[in-house]
């Protein structure tokens, strides 16, 4: 935040304070301090609010709005622990599978408890989720 103050950088530093404002008002709410997965779990929500409202500005043709978004998604996204590449996520998705004993679609729930845990933050869940259903249903 002091980075962005010194740089002059208005835009990004009222992402972060949309940041760290969320962060608090969560602390606030548990009454408790949050630890490194739960501040990566309101980035990741905050990042999929900011995709949310991209889609619709672009859908009501607002570039303007959905600019402003992007930059925000931005500067969320380099708060995330690496992202892991899709081989990667293909692999864990794979042994998750084979360890939890999936067998079809209905045992979507258990393969998803598994990956949550050890994706949390490093993957795009939504992509993870379908790709897990594709795995699951062929």
């Amino acid at each position: 935040m002091k980075a962005a103050m010194r740089a002059k950088d208005s835009a990004r530093l009222s992402a972060v304070r949309l940041l760290l404002a969320a962060i608090k008002q969560r602390e606030v709410d548990e009454r408790k301090e949050l630890t490194d997965a739960d501040v990566t779990s309101v980035i990741e929500k905050m990042i999929k609010q900011r995709r949310e409202s991209i889609a619709q500005y672009e859908k009501a043709a607002r570039q303007d709005l959905a600019d402003a978004e992007k930059f925000e998604l931005g500067v969320l996204s380099g708060y995330l622990p690496q992202q892991m590449s899709d081989a990667e996520v293909q692999q864990e998705v794979q042994k998750a599978i084979s360890e939890s004993g999936a067998s079809g679609v209905k045992d979507m729930g258990k393969v998803m408890g598994v990956l949550k845990a050890r994706l949390a933050g490093k993957a795009d869940m939504g992509k993870v989720s379908s790709l897990v259903k594709t795995k699951l249903s062929g």
